[in-house]
């Protein structure tokens, strides 16, 4: 979500809707509930609340309220954030 692109969900943000209506961080993919995952980085929120993708993502009746969300993004480390996935990579080199 957000960035529409493919990642590995190690460097993906699992968000999920609460029963109040709000979306919430869930860095560690353990709260009950429909989640979505979203690229962790202010400009991949940004166009997921444009393209109205947590509502659909999380099939919603209405446009919750993501700023939780932003918060936790906002309080990433920014280098964190944006590397590509050190697991990734290091699976890559132990095929060869």
């Amino acid at each position: 979500m957000g960035s529409r692109r493919r990642a590995s969900r190690s460097s993906l943000l699992r968000v999920v809707a609460l029963s109040d209506g709000r979306v919430v961080a869930d860095p560690k993919a353990v709260m009950p509930g429909r989640g979505a995952w979203l690229t962790p980085t202010v400009d991949a929120y940004d166009q997921a609340v444009k393209r109205r993708a947590f509502r659909r993502a999380l099939r919603l009746d209405r446009d919750p309220d993501t700023s939780a969300v932003l918060d936790h993004i906002a309080g990433l480390p920014q280098e964190s954030a944006e590397r590509p996935d050190m697991t990734e990579q290091a699976e890559r080199l132990m095929d060869n």
